[in-house]
Order: C-alpha cells, then sequence, then structure tokens
C-alpha cells in the first residue's frame, strides 16, 4: 500500500464551456444577451475568492478478484460486478477525494436567502464541475508518476453509488483516504459534507494493457 499523497491546493481553471452547460445553456440553442453574459462571467470570477480545492490520493493494490469481487491487499474487499469489470485487467486501485471546502457552500446558501438566486445557481454549477475538474487533474498528476512504471489509469472511473457499487462503500473510501483532514464528514445516509466534495476510484494497470475501452 502506498502513502497517501495530500493535496493542499488544487490549481485549475473553470471549465466555462462545462459551466454553461451545467447551466441549460447551449451554443446552437441558446442565446445570451451581452448583459447576461457579463453577469454569468463576473460571477464566475468572484468565485475565486471563496473557493478552496484539496484532494488527496491513495494508491492499493489487489490482493485476489474475480467477476463479482474485488479484494484489496488490506482486505477491503468490493462486491460490484461493475468495479470488478474495470478493474480486471489492474493491478492496484487508485482512491482519489476532492472537496471544494466549506467557504463556497456557505456563500451558495447566503445568496440564495438573500434573494440572489442567479448568483447562487451560478456559483453552485461552477463548484460541481471545479470538483470534478479537480479529479481530471489528480488523474493527470498520477499518471505521470505511473509512466516512470509504465503504467497508466483507467480511462474510466467510478463513485459510490454508481451501478452496482453501492453507496455504503463511500464510508470505506472516506476512512481510506483520511478525508477528515480535510475537513470533510461523512453522514449516516454515507453523503459527504461538504457538498462539493467528491470520491472516486480508477484502476491502475500496464500501459501494453490499456484500451480506449477502459
Amino acid at each position: 500500500m502506498k502513502d497517501l499523497i495530500v493535496f493542499n491546493s488544487i490549481p485549475v481553471s473553470i471549465p466555462k464551456d462545462r459551466v454553461y452547460k451545467r447551466l441549460g445553456y447551449r451554443r446552437d440553442k441558446t442565446r445570451l444577451s451581452s448583459q447576461q453574459r457579463m453577469e454569468i462571467e463576473q460571477y464566475m470570477q468572484e468565485f475565486n475568492n471563496f473557493i478552496k480545492l484539496k484532494g488527496v490520493a491513495k494508491r492499493i493494490s489487489i490482493k485476489e478478484k474475480n467477476n463479482l469481487e474485488v479484494v484489496l491487499i488490506n482486505d477491503v474487499t468490493f462486491e460490484s460486478k461493475h468495479l470488478a469489470a474495470l478493474l480486471k485487467d489492474c493491478l492496484e486501485v487508485l482512491f482519489m477525494g476532492v472537496t471544494a471546502g466549506g467557504q463556497i457552500i456557505e456563500q451558495i446558501q447566503k445568496d440564495s436567502s438573500q434573494g440572489n438566486l442567479t448568483k447562487a445557481v451560478v456559483f453552485d454549477a461552477v463548484a460541481s464541475e471545479v470538483t470534478d475538474t479537480s479529479l481530471d487533474w489528480i488523474c493527470g498528476y498520477i499518471n505521470q508518476q505511473l509512466r516512470r512504471e509504465n503504467k497508466c489509469l483507467t480511462r474510466r472511473r467510478f463513485s459510490a453509488g454508481y451501478g452496482d457499487f453501492i453507496l455504503e462503500n463511500q464510508k470505506t473510501l472516506y476512512n481510506t483516504l483520511e478525508l477528515k483532514k480535510l475537513g470533510v464528514s461523512i453522514t449516516e445516509s454515507y453523503m459527504l459534507t461538504p457538498e462539493k466534495s467528491v470520491i472516486a476510484v480508477a484502476g491502475i494497470l500496464y500501459r501494453d494493457e490499456s484500451s480506449p475501452l477502459k
């Protein structure tokens, strides 16, 4: 089992096209007035005052696996056909987690309570996309390290609650990643707080075994 990697700051830019898409705008179908676009762009810029992206990642060797379950070297067992299929050719897994911090959630709630709904909606959309983009950034960072070993990550990643990888697994992932140290909590129903916090799992395999289907 590798040591926990902590990212106290994740330098990602706001993926504006993805934010507009999340907001429901389509280049070929939706027309924004210059005033609307200026307002949204202003909120995106202001968003940077309230965001503090942090993350963690951990590599864990796979002890054994079959079509129904995956057993890790630390004796954690995941019963999931979907996850087993993702990790079919893998020797290790990568757990990773990201949080946008509590300040942005407090600001969204404040703007909503004060009736500034447009700003709250934009902040919420940006926070969601930036958090997901941070997972991409961590994957890119880890892939750079893995190149030295002639390995790479699977192109796909899973989160607890997807398919038959049940949400209860989030507790194991949370504990392994020590997310409490980043100010993230987990509820009795296995949800993460602050809200814009996510955990994902990817596989690690040799590069010559990689394919676009992974």
